[in-house]
């Protein structure tokens, strides 16, 4: 993309940034970086919450890290492809950038931290939805912050936004089945590490519980009580040569 296409708009940003309040400007250059780390958290938060829950939803859980790592690995190939100039250093006329311009051969198009949030707000989101309307925020704001804080242009974070969104999606959709197999089977493993990763699963609902207890118990009594039942028409013939004298004996003296 010709970066003279959004230059005009990287301009008007970082004017902005330069006439905002020193602790808009602090809060952003802050922000912008902590973004990821807050988004990190999140990772862990979700697959701890899912180590109770059924095996698809953990396996969501843990594969949103790595949909995360291949959207990142993805826009590092794409800035090597297209070694797109830094606006910090591109763009004629514009304001100083707040944070340090990255060194020539770090390249600005897409943007790396538009592209992890992204991947990450949308793996998170899949993965545990009612949160979605922090993470989505949370990305639009790296995004926005990489322009204001004037490293990078306009379409290189909306790009970061829709690629970084676009893999973790089809990386979450294409990994969720394998990983779920290997959730299943590290759940039934006996090394106590692998089994704390991946969590023991939901407990056994009660009715399964009785039915299994209940099961035990019916063979335990149906073998015993048959045993008995059997007993009883075995002995029959025992009770009428036992009992048949007695009766004949009492014809015998009638």
């Amino acid at each position: 993309m010709d970066p003279s296409v959004t230059s005009g708009l990287y301009r008007d940003i970082t004017d902005l940034a330069h006439d905002s309040p020193s602790w808009v400007r602090h809060f952003v250059e802050i922000g912008t970086e902590a973004v990821i780390v807050i988004l990190g958290v999140l990772f862990l938060a979700s697959w701890w919450r899912r180590r109770s829950a059924d095996s698809r939803a953990m396996a969501v859980a843990v594969v949103g890290p790595l949909a995360t790592a291949v959207a990142y690995v993805g826009s590092e190939l794409f800035k090597s492809a297209v070694q797109e100039e830094r606006p910090c250093r591109a763009v004629a006329g514009a304001a100083a950038s707040l944070a340090t311009c990255p060194p020539v051969g770090d390249w600005s198009f897409p943007s790396n931290h538009s592209t992890i949030a992204a991947a990450a707000a949308v793996a998170l989101a899949i993965a545990w939805r009612a949160i979605a309307f922090l993470t989505i925020p949370l990305a639009l704001f790296a995004a926005f912050s990489r322009v204001f804080v004037g490293v990078h242009y306009p379409h290189d974070v909306a790009v970061g936004l829709l690629f970084g969104g676009l893999v973790a999606t089809l990386v979450v959709l294409a990994l969720t089945r394998p990983a779920r197999a290997l959730i299943e089977t590290m759940r039934t493993s006996r090394t106590g590490v692998v089994v704390w990763f991946a969590g023991r699963g939901p407990a056994p609902e009660p009715a399964a519980q009785w039915a299994s207890a209940g099961s035990g118990y019916g063979a335990a009594y149906g073998s015993g009580y048959g045993s008995a039942q059997g007993a009883g028409p075995g002995s029959e013939p025992g009770q009428q040569a036992q009992h048949g004298p007695v009766a004949g004996s009492d014809r015998q003296h009638r």
